[in-house]
């Protein structure tokens, strides 16, 4: 029990588990990077922030001035409750060869920041003002296996980054983009004063074609704020609702969790972070993850006209992976009570694609609960999880709200205390038969038809 009184107290219950099971593992893969941690610091005391989490696949279109009207509607702008906004986007960019493979362009990255930072800041009659963008670009904050990617992380404090004037509300803190995947994360400025917001990382992983290619895959962003580590994990998994495809997501979660790292640079000075995604104190993992229902497609429409989410959700895939560990060890994810996301017949249309009697061209889809958001750590109340009917795409948005507890420093930085990240055990289980070889099943002879097929 050495080091056990030093954990935190959300991490001392996964310890104490795990020694009354029989005490350490023989196969002793915990990740030996210890970083330090407020959390258990006598003199530090506890705030809250409202974090606004979003995803949305916007199915390769381009953000148009009349999408800035329903974008009220899904950051939920009733009111300035919300202290952080962090939104997920997949496919913006349309999955095509020149897009996979070509150089990375960072223009619609660009354009939904800009959308962005004009609805919540116009939202409170402050004039939004162009910002000049100087991102940083240091390639040892890029992960293996992403070679196109583009990614900005903005020091708060620091003049080469991001900076808007001081009448915004909101501060663009961190964006990435890696093909379609995207991920950007707003804050508002007087927290940015009165916490102290450091080491802000991104990463980006590509599991898509090939276990290494963009088109699926995720974008990542680190932060602390105050004395608390959080990560954000935007991603995009495998597509298909064949049997096994399962097996598929639940390997690039598993390649996901093993290839996200936020690596120490020579300018981080003695500020310490956690390298792993399970080394953060709060983690929201959301995105398009693609799974599908067990469930005959006549059977699950009919359910969904009765609106009985209660009995669709017990042949929901991600959620038996939940209950029965095969991924998300220990993740939780609040009660859905709205209706599938995806797919929908086309833009602008409330019907699901397919059916009977089926459109001629039409794609025969199984309607599902593809767009997700989880969340791990102590300290994290979900306040509301809920969708938005904007009809951009053949998706609908999914957003929730939540209330997390931060650890204010304290001026005695002396108290702090190394904490161990949790054991790598934790991670997805990854099945028998790797990606590869599921691929070459049914081997495509080049790499554009390869593309073509996935998306």
């Amino acid at each position: 029990m050495d080091n056990y009184f030093l954990l935190p107290s959300w991490k001392k219950s996964v310890e104490l588990g795990k020694r009354k099971d029989g005490g350490e593992d023989e196969d002793d893969s915990t990740d030996k990077s210890a970083y330090y941690s407020l959390e258990t610091d006598p003199c530090a005391a506890n705030d809250e922030l409202r974090v606004f989490v979003g995803t949305w696949n916007v199915a390769g279109r381009s953000p148009v001035g009349s999408l800035a009207v329903h974008l009220d509607e899904w950051l939920n702008l009733r009111d300035d409750a919300v202290d952080i906004y962090v939104l997920g986007f997949q496919e913006i960019v349309p999955l095509k060869a020149t897009t996979v493979i070509g150089a990375e362009d960072p223009t619609e990255a660009t354009n939904w920041n800009q959308l962005i930072g004009k609805t919540l800041n116009d939202k409170y009659g402050r004039p939004w003002l162009k910002p000049m963008i100087h991102p940083i670009t240091n390639e040892n904050n890029q992960c293996d296996g992403a070679p196109n990617s583009t990614q900005t992380a903005f020091p708060p404090k620091d003049e080469d980054g991001l900076r808007f004037e001081q009448q915004n509300r909101y501060e663009l803190m961190a964006s990435k983009k890696m093909v379609g995947v995207f991920v950007s994360v707003w804050m508002r400025r007087e927290l940015i004063k009165r916490y102290d917001v450091s080491c802000i990382k991104v990463c980006s992983v590509a599991c898509g074609i090939m276990g290494y290619l963009g088109n699926k895959g995720s974008v990542s962003v680190s932060m602390s704020i105050g004395g608390t580590s959080f990560c954000f994990i935007v991603a995009h998994l495998a597509s298909g609702e064949k049997k096994g495809d399962e097996g598929r997501r639940n390997y690039q979660v598993s390649e996901i969790f093993r290839r996200t790292c936020f690596h120490r640079l020579p300018e981080d000075g003695d500020k310490i972070h956690p390298l792993t995604i399970l080394g953060h104190d709060r983690i929201f993992w959301f995105g398009d993850l693609n799974y599908r229902l067990y469930l005959e497609d006549n059977l699950a429409r009919q359910l969904i006209k009765e609106q009985d989410w209660r009995a669709l959700q017990k042949f929901d895939q991600l959620g038996r992976e939940l209950d029965h560990g095969g991924v998300f060890q220990g993740w939780k994810e609040g009660n859905i009570e709205f209706a599938p996301t995806y797919k929908y017949s086309s833009y602008n249309c409330n019907r699901y694609s397919g059916g009977m009697p089926s459109r001629a061209g039409e794609k025969q889809r199984t309607p599902a609960w593809c767009d997700r958001i989880l969340w791990y750590g102590k300290g994290v109340r979900q306040l509301s999880y809920f969708r938005s009917e904007i009809k951009f795409s053949d998706h609908r948005p999914v957003s929730a709200l939540f209330s997390t507890q931060i650890v204010v420093k304290s001026t005695n930085t002396s108290m702090r205390s190394p904490t161990v990240p949790i054991p790598t055990t934790f991670l997805a289980q990854t099945p028998s038969r790797t990606v590869n070889e599921m691929d070459n099943e049914e081997a495509a002879p080049t790499l554009s038809s390869l593309i073509v097929k996935d998306v």
